[in-house]
């Protein structure tokens, strides 16, 4: 049994729809689970959504609902000539539960709307998928991924129960993937990556590009033989084709290589990935859904390939702080105990951190919510400086010429190495 996972740009026109279909029937099995993303660019749209929403920007607000419904309408509409087709009623239905929903006062918690919100991507999706793979003789069953993955409350970036979600992924889910002799159920099961709910039944995700992780979860719940995710890239590459002309592809690293690049900010991979499939050393392969017979990148235990080549990777959107007692004495335990809470109260994840004696500086990803609040808790008992609008390099088993080609026109405000990895908290000379 195996797992595959389509990200959003795999279903982000008819066409894509058409070509993951292509995909299961010609390389999937007759066991398969498949986790499905919401469909390109609706997670940002739906993001704006909710921040409308927060605000009380209603006519804003329905603009952009008016606009998400629109595309989903007309990507389903394309893939299905019949017009009492089922797909076209459960489409609108779930656009019209989303807009009585956004109708009501909101809550007041951003990241309980968020998710309420932002899940709908991945429902949608994968109910279109699910109907063309039916409509194409691709016999599969759709599961809401909120009554297999068990979370806790931790909304926008929730924490999994490792007890309960594997008991409700096999119960769920293992009728149909090893169905009895003679039984109708079909083999294959479609869900939606990067949602999860409480045990009260509240909405969950799991971080953006969660889906991934979500890929991982099933994967270890069932002892999957291996996942695949199927990616617009050849593989896992040493750096983002879209920053470098000319890129080399890692045929096979192992999964401790895979989880530093993840952690520094690799986007092939989700961070949270790796770990599940480490721990029951199931293989993750990475391939292209424009040439799905290619090999892609495999990552297993076999460590033997890992620093043939370097790596490169960019975080952009990043701020760098930092911060100083406010009456000039070292930092000490109890000042980054209390900086180290602040970052934990408001879920900010550090990407780098420095101290010296007089201060401690911090690079983290830039949230339009997260950040201003963390700023002004630090304010309460620090001096704090900080940049907006920064990137972060990372070169794993850097090269001197390498770091000094990619820098030349930037300045490099904080650096960082060890023997392996060198990291650099950079800004564009004007």
């Amino acid at each position: 049994m195996r797992v595959f996972k389509f990200g959003g740009a795999s279903v982000k026109d008819p066409a894509g729809v058409r070509n993951v279909a292509s995909i299961i029937r010609d390389h999937g099995d007759k066991s398969l689970v498949v986790v499905v993303s919401a469909m390109a660019k609706t997670t940002n749209a739906l993001e704006k959504l909710t921040q409308y929403y927060i605000e009380g920007q209603t006519d804003a607000m329905m603009k952009v609902f008016g606009e998400v419904r629109q595309f989903h309408l007309d990507i389903t509409n394309e893939l299905f000539n019949d017009p009492k087709h089922s797909a076209h009623f459960h489409v609108k239905q779930t656009f019209f539960h989303l807009q009585r929903y956004i109708e009501e006062k909101p809550s007041g918690n951003y990241n309980y709307e968020y998710d309420r919100i932002v899940s709908t991507g991945e429902i949608v999706s994968t109910q279109i998928v699910s109907y063309y793979l039916n409509h194409e003789g691709v016999r599969n069953q759709w599961f809401d991924a909120r009554k297999l993955i068990i979370t806790d409350s931790s909304f926008r970036d929730a924490r999994i129960d490792w007890i309960l979600t594997p008991q409700a992924v096999k119960k769920a889910l293992l009728p149909y993937l090893k169905p009895a002799e003679n039984s109708a159920k079909p083999g294959i099961v479609l869900t939606q990556g990067f949602i999860g709910a409480t045990t009260q039944g509240f909405t969950t995700t799991l971080g953006r590009e969660g889906s991934d992780f979500s890929a991982a979860i099933l994967a270890y719940s069932l002892q999957a033989s291996e996942v695949v995710i199927w990616k617009d890239v050849p593989g896992l590459l040493n750096a983002d084709p879209k920053l470098f002309e000319q890129t080399l592809l890692m045929p096979n690293i192992s999964y401790q290589e895979a989880i530093e690049l993840s952690y520094y900010g690799a986007t092939v991979i989700h961070p949270k990935t790796l770990k599940p499939l480490l721990s029951r050393n199931i293989p993750l392969k990475v391939k292209s859904f424009f040439q799905p017979a290619e090999p892609g990148t495999i990552i297993n235990e076999v460590s033997e390939h890992d620093g043939l080549v370097p790596s490169f990777i960019f975080k952009f959107n990043q701020v760098l702080v930092s911060i100083f007692p406010k009456d000039f004495s070292f930092i000490a335990e109890h000042n980054l105990s209390r900086i180290f809470s602040d970052f934990a109260k408001h879920g900010v994840k550090i990407n780098l951190m420095q101290n010296s004696a007089i201060s401690f500086s911090v690079c983290f990803d830039s949230d339009l919510i997260k950040t201003p609040a963390l700023l002004r808790d630090l304010e309460k008992n620090f001096n704090v400086k900080y940049n907006y609008d920064l990137e972060l390099i990372t070169i794993r088993h850097y090269e001197k010429a390498q770091m000094e080609q990619l820098i030349a026109h930037h300045e490099v405000l904080l650096e960082q190495k060890s023997r392996i990895t060198l990291q650099m908290v950079v800004r564009k000379k004007q």
